[in-house]
């Protein structure tokens, strides 16, 4: 079973991986690169995000 560290863990590590990956869109954004794989990272990012901070609620 999962804990609450665990999963506080889970969503820090999301979290850097979010704003690193934010980072390079806009790296790219600026020089026209193709924006698509990114976009659907940080979209799955949130969903994990959600699904994680849903979880941690249902331990409390």
């Amino acid at each position: 079973m999962v804990d609450k560290q665990q999963i506080d863990g889970q969503i820090l590590e999301l979290k850097d991986e979010y704003v690193q990956l934010q980072n390079n869109l806009d790296k790219l954004e600026s020089i026209g690169g193709n924006l698509t794989p990114l976009e659907k990272r940080l979209s799955d990012i949130e969903v994990e995000l959600k699904e994680l901070n849903a979880r941690k609620q249902e331990l409390s």
